[in-house]
């Protein structure tokens, strides 16, 4: 339920729940979420709070937001098994916005850069790819 007068902001309470509801299957990959109005009324909250937590869950690459069709959880994509050669190292950042449009990848999804000890680099999707080592 969400309290209105507890420490924790509005919006993030019901980030949390619908969040919750993801994880445990309850709100399965491809299915949508309840409508702005929907949940506005059903919590007795207002639209914007509402975009605000769908802006959350956005960020953290839970959902998907169609225009005009609506707000899905997101359908987690296959993922490739890359092996790190020797020498070569990996980290994390935001991608750029080419990269982003390259990958196809979601708001707030970051991309592995994989450097090879020549200084080459290649950049993955982070939600898309595993490393190991051999």
């Amino acid at each position: 339920m969400i309290d209105p007068s507890a420490d924790r902001a509005v919006f993030r309470q019901l980030a949390d729940l619908l969040r919750d509801q993801i994880m445990s299957g309850e709100l399965g990959p491809g299915e949508p979420l309840p409508s702005e109005l929907r949940l506005a009324q059903e919590y007795g909250i207002s639209r914007t709070t509402v975009r605000q937590a769908i802006a959350q869950l956005r960020t953290e690459g839970l959902v998907t937001v169609e225009r005009p069709r609506g707000t899905f959880v997101r359908i987690p994509e296959e993922v490739k098994l890359i092996t790190l050669a020797r020498g070569e190292r990996a980290g994390a950042r935001m991608p750029t916005d080419a990269e982003r449009r390259a990958h196809r990848l979601g708001e707030g999804v970051p991309v592995l850069v994989v450097t090879a000890p020549d200084g080459s680099t290649t950049v993955h999707p982070a939600d898309r790819v595993q490393l190991t080592r051999p």
